[in-house]
């Protein structure tokens, strides 16, 4: 006999358990399926924003010191310039993808979500959810299994509109972190992501369009972070992932929702990834409470909505050396600028705040620059 569970969540990574544990929350029974076993990494920039940390404190989910670094804001540089913006009454932290996710796991099992690891998804219809070893009825389905989501497939979700592939490869270095803020080195067809991840650890992060760029090969055009990066050993070794824009039309249809990346990523070079799940698990468990899936779709779209925006303007930096030159050389002429710019980014102020006027001063500035 199959077991009668409100909520299936496919897929174990956080998005998925931060679902779970606002399920729960609401008072939703849920289950965790996940084909991985514990303890689980990843490769990703490991930042949560100011919304995604949140998110983490509605569910009464805190960044304990001895897990996660607080940083201040962003700096981005180029060979010639730099310009640097703090958050304004707002916090973000990095944290190590695995230990983000043992944290999860013991919060959700503290709220009585269970978990069904290596528990691999071969069957999915409208009634059951089959594993090797269980077969599942649900209430609610919900798809957190990533980008190549086998959910969003069987939903007939997939139609998507995806620009260009990236290539994103990191790593962990034992040393002191030399500032306080997350800082991207940009470079023709490729940026160096530096992020402190604790008090003698730092990440380096490269994206490019190339799939053959990895740090070493693109340290030399960075002789900066080379020699700051000199000697100091690796604490992990390198890992790579793709990344992209990726937006759908829905990401619900009946009783089946889509959440974190598989349903719509943003490019890596933003930071939102992380952010954005944990704020749609709340979503989709509101949704699930009143039995209408429809409100998380609205909701989903509108969380997405800044970081759609911010991914476009920040991979036009990226295929325009003009362009990118142009941004950083303003935004160190008018740090005001860049702060209001960030403070956009992490919705501290409303992307709908900004209006015309606000549009033509920055062309203006722009174009002086």
């Amino acid at each position: 006999m199959p077991k009668n569970c409100e909520v299936i969540v496919v897929g174990g990574g956080p998005a998925g358990i931060v679902a779970a544990i606002a399920a729960r929350r609401q008072g939703l029974q849920a289950i965790v399926l996940d084909a991985r076993v514990p303890p689980i990494d990843k490769p990703c920039g490991e930042c949560i924003l100011p919304k995604g940390v949140a998110a983490l404190r509605t569910l009464g989910i805190p960044l304990p010191p001895e897990s996660a670094l607080s940083f201040r804001g962003f700096k981005f540089v180029d060979e010639k310039h730099s310009a640097r913006a703090d958050f304004a009454g707002a916090t973000a932290f990095s944290v190590r993808r695995v230990k983000l996710h043992q944290l999860l796991v013991n919060h959700a099992i503290d709220a009585g979500v269970e978990f069904r690891w290596g528990a691999r998804v071969t069957k999915i219809d409208e009634k059951l959810v089959t594993t090797a070893q269980e077969n599942f009825s649900y209430r609610w389905l919900v798809g957190a299994d990533g980008q190549n989501s086998q959910v969003r497939k069987w939903t007939g979700l997939d139609s998507s509109n995806v620009g260009k592939k990236r290539f994103g490869f990191c790593s962990h270095f034992q040393m002191k972190p030399w500032s306080d803020a997350v800082e991207v080195h940009w470079a023709r067809g490729c940026q160096i992501f530096v992020t402190p991840m604790a008090e003698q650890e730092v990440g380096i992060a490269v994206l490019s369009s190339d799939p053959g760029m990895r740090l070493e090969r693109a340290l030399p055009t960075f002789p900066a972070i080379a020699e700051k990066l000199l000697g100091a050993p690796r604490t992990t070794s390198e890992a790579g992932d793709t990344t992209c824009l990726r937006t759908l039309p829905a990401v619900t249809r009946g009783r089946v929702a889509l959440v974190g990346d598989a349903s719509g990523t943003v490019d890596a070079v933003t930071g939102f990834g992380l952010s954005l799940s944990f704020q749609q698990g709340i979503a989709l468990a509101g949704g699930m409470k009143l039995g209408d899936l429809s409100h998380y779709q609205s909701a989903h779209k509108q969380i997405a909505k800044v970081a759609v925006t911010m991914t476009r303007l920040m991979l036009l930096m990226d295929s325009s050396e003009w362009i990118r030159k142009r941004t950083i050389r303003m935004f160190q002429k008018t740090p005001a600028l860049f702060s209001k710019m960030l403070a956009i980014h992490t919705e501290v102020t409303l992307l709908s705040s900004v209006g015309m006027a606000d549009i033509a001063d920055f062309g203006w500035k722009f174009l002086r620059t």
